[in-house]
């Protein structure tokens, strides 16, 4: 597979640095949460991720549960960066984490390290990888002690199976014990996955703030609020959308796409169309705006939406009388 030049690729996309490290990641990365699975058709899956690098997208972002089944997007992402991406490696980001339920008995979920060891192992062995470059605890563990989750992603880095650690879906006090910890261990967290939408902004109560203070990177994911904020769902669900599809895999159910709703994307979308954006790419933008964030993550069905999302970076200033329409739009 040949690719574009690497002063072709890479022009079109911007890179932020991730908190105090010295690594950045492209504006937009690519997530492989939907569509990469064994339910879904391979070709397609491998356009996508053409399609991006070829855009400047060096960040793909898996988890061990992304399927459906899970495992199945990691194995799919092995078979296609055997075929495509294997000169290219050093050029990628490529993101995975544990957290979730993987296999049964005690063993196969949450924060222990007896899973998390395991867990990146398979990780590794499914993608075809000898290490990955972050590593996420993907959510917090009540049960187990903090110190051993976050000892085990320490761990990792020092066995050399993940470059960087980082966090997902943490609130603001247990992320800021999460970061002391790690912080004392000598491997500072990276970054923190938090979802993030004009429909969801918990992380503005207290978790963008913890960051910043940290020197620590933000990747939201959800940020078109799975589907939500884009043109899909204007005139309402249609019959081919995901919250129609029931797929299984935490796809969003149609009871989270009321009318009201609906009538709040009709007049964002009215306000994208007036900055010379589709919705979704305004809803890119305006998280985008912040400083505080790394980067967004994406997800795509075809490879022309990942096109359509790079658009965003066109345009993420927003002036107050924007920023004060969308907010009483949102009450």
């Amino acid at each position: 597979m040949q690719y574009l030049p690497s002063a072709q690729r890479y022009q079109s996309m911007e890179y932020r640095r991730c908190g105090n490290s010295g690594l950045k990641l492209p504006a937009i990365s690519l997530g492989l949460w939907h569509n990469f699975g064994h339910i879904d058709i391979l070709d397609n899956a491998r356009n996508i991720l053409r399609v991006a690098f070829d855009n400047g997208i060096t960040h793909f972002d898996l988890a061990n549960n992304y399927g459906p089944p899970a495992g199945s997007a990691e194995e799919n992402f092995g078979k296609i960066f055997k075929d495509d991406f294997v000169p290219y490696r050093d050029e990628l980001i490529i993101s995975s984490k544990a957290g979730w339920g993987m296999w049964p008995g005690p063993y196969g979920d949450w924060g222990s390290k007896k899973y998390l060891v395991a867990s990146l192992d398979q990780s590794l062995k499914r993608m075809g990888l000898e290490y990955v470059d972050i590593f996420y605890h993907h959510r917090p563990d009540p049960e187990t002690p903090l110190e051993e989750t976050m000892g085990t992603l320490d761990l990792m880095v020092r066995q050399g199976k993940a470059l960087y650690v980082g966090i997902s879906s943490y609130q603001p006090a247990e992320a800021a014990k999460a970061m002391q910890i790690l912080q004392e261990l000598g491997t500072p967290c990276l970054i923190h996955q938090p979802k993030y939408s004009m429909f969801d902004r918990w992380v503005e109560n207290g978790l963008l703030d913890v960051l910043e203070q940290n020197g620590v990177g933000c990747i939201p994911f959800s940020p078109l609020a799975q589907g939500v904020l884009t043109n899909k769902y204007l005139k309402g669900i249609p019959a081919d959308s995901r919250a129609s599809s029931h797929r299984g895999n935490g796809a969003i159910e149609e009871d989270q796409v009321s009318e009201d709703k609906i009538n709040k994307v009709r007049q964002l979308n009215e306000l994208a169309e007036a900055r010379g954006q589709n919705l979704a790419q305004m809803a890119l933008a305006w998280i985008l705006k912040d400083p505080r964030i790394t980067s967004v993550l994406i997800g795509a069905s075809k490879p022309a939406q990942v096109l359509d999302s790079i658009g965003c970076l066109a345009n993420y200033y927003f002036s107050e009388e924007e920023l004060n329409k969308i907010n009483n739009i949102l009450k």
